[in-house]
């Protein structure tokens, strides 16, 4: 059975770190992963400077939306990534969760955005490595 793993990424307003990580995995891994992304308190939409970041190096998220997260994205994942949404996530036993502490790009400048862009990529090719 082959049937392709499902990685949920999870933060609380799913506008920018959980948006670049989807957005690495579906560029790295391409068909291979099942990618989703959701908010525990989604934004109004993707952070733009997310959306610059990741144009730079030749990904476009600027079509996502933030999404609420639901108890049928996390039973649905493999693999739950967190980056910043403590308890808010629900727990499910059976489900490979890990937490990623990752600066929040709300409010900050290209600049400062480059960094965790760069850091959400390595651990994203960590990842695919482990699936």
């Amino acid at each position: 059975m082959s049937e392709k793993p499902t990685v949920l990424f999870v933060c609380v307003h799913n506008a920018g770190r959980s948006q670049m990580a989807a957005g690495w995995l579906r560029h790295l891994a391409a068909d291979s992963v099942e990618v989703l992304s959701a908010g525990s308190a989604p934004a109004g939409s993707i952070n733009p400077v997310a959306v610059e970041a990741m144009a730079e190096v030749g990904i476009d998220i600027a079509g996502q939306q933030p999404k609420l997260l639901s108890d049928s994205a996390v039973q649905q994942a493999d693999v739950v990534v967190t980056m910043g949404c403590g308890d808010a996530c629900p727990f499910y036993p059976g489900t490979r969760y890990e937490d990623w502490a990752l600066d929040d790009p709300a409010g900050q400048g290209i600049e400062a955005v480059r960094p965790i862009r760069d850091e959400i990529r390595r651990r994203v090719e960590d990842l695919i490595a482990s699936l």
